[in-house]
C-alpha cells in the first residue's frame, strides 16, 4: 500500500516537476491544454496547475461534464493531498487547484446573439454551485478558425474584410481580458 501511494505521488507530480524545471522568470503563466476526460493527462495537468480554466461547448452533454469535472477535481485534490502527506508532509506540497471559470466556446448565433438553445445551457451552467462562468465566450466560425491552422496564423493575425471577422477577434480580446482580470483577483 505505501508502494502504492509513491507511484500515485510520483506518477502525479512528473508534470509538475518538469515545468518547475522549466519555468524562470520569463513565464508569467503557462497554459496547459488538455483532452477532454478525466485521464492521467488531464490529472497531473492539474496537480501542476493553481488554476483550471473549462472551456465547454453550451450543449447537453458539455454541460454534464462540468458537474462531473467539479467531483473529479475535488476527489483528485483529496486523495492526492492525503497521499502527500502520508509521504513525508514537507518533501511534497499539498495542492489546491481552483476553477477559474467556464468559458463557453462554439457558440452557434443567430440574429447576433446566441442561439436560444446554448443560451439555456448557459443559464443551467450559471446556476451551479461553486462554478464562476465567463461572461465572454468564444462564437463558431469554421472558417475563420477553421483556416488558421492553414494559414499558419492565429485568427486574430489574419485579415477577413466582413463584419463577422471583426465581431470574432472583439470577442477573443474580450476573453482574453476577462481570463487576466479572474486570473490577477484571483492571486490577490
Amino acid at each position: 500500500m505505501a508502494q502504492a501511494r509513491r507511484n500515485y505521488v510520483k506518477v502525479h507530480r512528473r508534470l509538475a516537476v518538469g515545468l518547475a524545471e522549466l519555468v524562470d522568470d520569463d513565464f508569467d503563466i503557462a497554459l496547459i491544454d488538455c483532452p477532454p476526460n478525466f485521464n492521467i493527462v488531464t490529472k497531473t495537468a492539474i496537480v501542476a496547475s493553481d488554476w483550471v480554466l473549462v472551456p465547454a461547448k453550451p450543449d447537453y452533454l458539455s454541460t454534464l461534464g462540468i458537474s462531473y469535472l467539479q467531483r473529479n477535481l475535488a476527489q483528485l485534490t483529496h486523495d492526492y493531498n492525503e497521499y502527500a502527506e502520508l509521504e513525508g508532509g514537507d518533501a511534497v506540497e499539498s495542492i489546491d487547484p481552483k476553477v477559474l471559470g467556464v468559458l463557453f466556446t462554439m457558440v452557434q448565433f443567430y440574429a447576433q446573439a446566441p442561439i436560444t438553445a446554448h443560451l439555456g445551457y448557459m443559464q443551467k451552467v450559471r446556476a451551479l454551485d461553486g462554478i464562476p462562468v465567463f461572461e465572454s465566450f468564444i462564437r463558431e466560425n469554421k472558417t475563420a478558425f477553421g483556416e488558421a491552422p492553414e494559414n499558419q496564423l492565429p485568427v486574430v493575425l489574419t485579415y477577413y474584410s466582413v463584419p463577422t471577422y471583426t465581431n470574432i477577434v472583439e470577442e477573443l480580446k474580450q476573453v482574453t481580458h476577462e481570463f487576466s482580470e479572474k486570473l490577477n483577483a484571483g492571486r490577490a
